[in-house]
């Protein structure tokens, strides 16, 4: 059985963190001795910017090339499509072909499985594959949840944010009935969160009394900050390119319960199966 966690980083709405997310956790995770490997399924290609690829277009091996070769049947070698970030992470790529291939994804042979396929050769060689999803819940999300062990949804500080939180938890609560029996909800994650106000607090409450009892919601609260927004030029994570920022404090927490969870379903696991 490996060992590697693959987490999705999910929210069929848009601005709400889940780029900085996925490259600040993946970050983290590293800089707490983990192997990571971070996957951009966005076809905007947003995390494969962030992370300093800026030339997408021209990247020779990206995600859709390996969906693509994947769908019909060609021999893939999934290692070609990963580049070694400076801050000891990998990515596997993304850029527009990403949405030509989810079109010919409709008409494949289970179709669902496509991702799980073309990462199941590389999860030996780490402790966590991140999954960055589009703001979408089309074939390629679906694709995202049927091979992942849990989803990290990132919620916006905000009421109309909080407020389609009960579809999403039942759009991955049927794709753990029909696709994949394991996947489960790591936690809801509050993000650019203002402390200058009382609305964040009031969110937080909001989520609790509404799905608490069904989800964590994760102590750790990610601030604002403009310094965030900079590092998309810098091809840097904020933990990088501002080492001191609240940010990158609120970041190193959230990985570390990120790790404490991890560690707590590892030895239930154990248990389990000891018994």
């Amino acid at each position: 059985m490996s060992k590697c966690k693959v987490i999705s980083i999910a929210n069929q709405k848009g601005r709400v963190g889940k780029t900085t997310t996925t490259f600040s956790l993946g970050v983290a995770l590293a800089n707490n001795g983990k192997k990571v490997l971070v996957v951009d399924a966005d076809p905007q290609a947003n995390l494969t910017t962030c992370m300093g690829f800026y030339d997408e277009d021209n990247i020779p091996v990206t995600l859709g090339t390996l969906i693509d070769r994947y769908i019909k049947d060609k021999n893939i070698n999934v290692h070609e499509s990963v580049l070694h970030h400076k801050e000891n992470i990998d990515l596997i790529p993304s850029n527009l072909g990403l949405a030509m291939v989810e079109t010919e994804l409709m008409n494949a042979m289970k179709r669902e499985y496509a991702l799980e396929g073309c990462l199941k050769d590389l999860k030996e060689q780490y402790d966590f594959i991140i999954i960055d999803c589009m703001p979408s819940l089309n074939m390629i999300t679906t694709n995202a949840l049927a091979c992942s062990n849990e989803v990290i949804i990132p919620v916006q500080s905000q009421y109309l944010s909080a407020r389609g939180m009960g579809n999403l938890l039942n759009i991955v609560a049927k794709v753990k009935r029909q696709l994949n029996k394991e996947l489960k909800v790591g936690g809801i994650l509050l993000t650019l969160v203002d402390n200058r106000t009382k609305l964040p607090s009031a969110i937080k409450e909001e989520l609790i009394n509404n799905f608490g009892n069904v989800v964590k919601i994760y102590d750790t609260n990610i601030p604002f900050a403009i310094k965030a927004a900079e590092t998309t030029s810098k091809g840097k994570s904020i933990i990088a390119y501002n080492k001191n920022s609240k940010v990158t404090e609120a970041y190193s927490l959230f990985a570390k319960e990120v790790l404490k969870d991890n560690e707590r379903e590892r030895r239930k696991n154990a248990l389990f199966q000891d018994r």
